[in-house]
């Protein structure tokens, strides 16, 4: 893996271990780097991380339609997830199907109100590879 390119985002959160918590349940994440008021958190797919800032300072959300996506195996993986998120109070909008490239997607809100995106079905590594 390179260090190149586009490596991370940085997100203020009031509690590391919630948003610890949301990105391993919704996203596949997990702690690779702590330090006092740091983690960092990635699913091991790509050298690409999100930074979670701990901070009691007003926290900005990512709305939408400013998210982070994340690209799950099947629909039903994006249905699985969302009745999680609809349980736990945080699933913003219900799935719904765009088609090609952009798929079969939703929002969930995390701890501190960053918008998530789950997605299944888009083409981003297809949409890359033939424009380069």
């Amino acid at each position: 893996m390179s260090d190149l390119g586009f490596t991370h985002i940085a997100l203020p959160v009031r509690s590391l271990e919630a948003s610890v918590a949301f990105y391993g349940r919704f996203a596949n994440m997990r702690v690779v780097h702590s330090r006092p008021g740091v983690r960092w958190v990635s699913d091991g797919t790509r050298p690409f991380v999100i930074v979670l800032l701990e901070s009691s300072a007003e926290i900005r959300p990512l709305l939408p339609d400013a998210h982070l996506g994340v690209g799950v195996a099947s629909r039903k993986e994006v249905d699985r997830l969302c009745g999680i998120a609809r349980a736990e109070g945080c699933l913003v909008s219900e799935p719904v199907e765009f088609g090609p490239p952009v798929g079969y997607w939703a929002y969930l809100r995390d701890p501190d109100g960053h918008t998530l995106e789950l997605a299944y079905g888009q083409h981003v590594s297809l949409v890359v590879e033939t424009s380069i």
